[in-house]
């Protein structure tokens, strides 16, 4: 029998009662501890697949919390790992329950790719989100017309209603901004994205004083890398680092592309791009030269 081990069970509980990040988050949560579980019990990932009725390949992307998990499946591997206490096992399947319950976005489906429905689910359980944005202001710091003017040129195809559906769950995401337990904001722009002009000139002197009083919240910080810069380490693209209080959550990386993202969390990667941001924000502007710099240019367009 493998015993409990001291902490492993009481942050199952947690993570039953609080769900912070909805289903994305038990699965990673899951996949992990069944990953331990394998490795201290001696089991290759064949053999859990095996147990199974499925491939390595499935254990894998179940270990990466990448897919959810049949209660019956994490009850045929608990018995391959020769967990058998009652009480830690029904902590598992409970855990098990919960992957498979939608989170708020679930209504968005019908705009909602995948790959992004990850990001949302981190972005909820995170304790410190860091990015940066060369082209666009960050999603969770856009007005609505704004957000409109973003949807619209990444769709340019999509009906007025599915643009508007894509809206409505963006200014959906930013509530945990100001929710209990708010997440950390630390994001770097690029002069770029705020002297590109989306949706008129209206929209974006809108979008310029709301990111001026978004900087007033205690947890959210905005520095900008103006043009004088020259060159630096992130300048390939947008970047996003997430951060998490939970030892069983590493630290993820993400990276946007056109129709699809990438998730990074080896240790290695996470590092890099943590040392870049780093990097990166020592170079910008500090917090209080970037809100002059707003203000600058927030009295500038105002002026005509």
């Amino acid at each position: 029998m493998v015993a409990a081990q001291p902490g492993r069970v009481q942050p199952l509980r947690r993570h039953i009662e609080h769900p912070r990040g909805g289903p994305t988050v038990l699965r990673i949560v899951l996949g992990t501890q069944l990953r331990r579980l394998r490795e201290v019990a001696g089991v290759t990932r064949e053999a859990a697949g095996d147990a199974i009725r499925g491939s390595h390949a499935k254990i894998s992307r179940l270990e990466l919390g990448r897919v959810g998990c049949k209660e019956r499946d994490v009850a045929d591997l608990l018995t391959l790992y020769r967990v058998t206490d009652e009480k830690e096992r029904e902590e598992f399947l409970a855990l098990a329950r919960g992957t498979s319950t939608p989170g708020w976005w679930h209504r968005y489906n019908d705009v909602l790719p995948g790959w992004f429905e990850t990001l949302i689910g981190l972005e909820e359980a995170a304790s410190v989100i860091r990015t940066y944005e060369v082209q666009f202001v960050p999603g969770l710091l856009q007005t609505e017309e704004y957000a409109l003017a973003v949807c619209r040129l990444g769709n340019p195809q999509a009906s007025g209603k599915e643009i508007q559906r894509r809206v409505e769950l963006r200014m959906q995401r930013q509530s945990l901004l100001t929710a209990p337990n708010a997440p950390r904001l630390w994001a770097v722009l690029d002069e770029a994205c705020l002297r590109r002009s989306l949706g008129g000139v209206d929209v974006m002197a809108a979008q310029l004083r709301h990111l001026a009083e978004m900087t007033r919240l205690p947890n959210v910080t905005v520095q900008i890398a103006p043009f004088d810069l020259g060159g630096h380490a992130a300048a390939g693209g947008p970047i996003t680092i997430l951060r998490f209080l939970e030892p069983d959550l590493p630290d993820i990386v993400y990276l946007e592309q056109l129709t699809s993202a990438l998730y990074l969390d080896k240790r290695d990667d996470v590092d890099h791009y943590l040392a870049v941001t780093d990097q990166l924000s020592a170079q910008a502007a500090s917090p209080r030269d970037s809100r002059a710099i707003l203000e600058e240019m927030i009295g500038r367009m105002e002026a005509g």
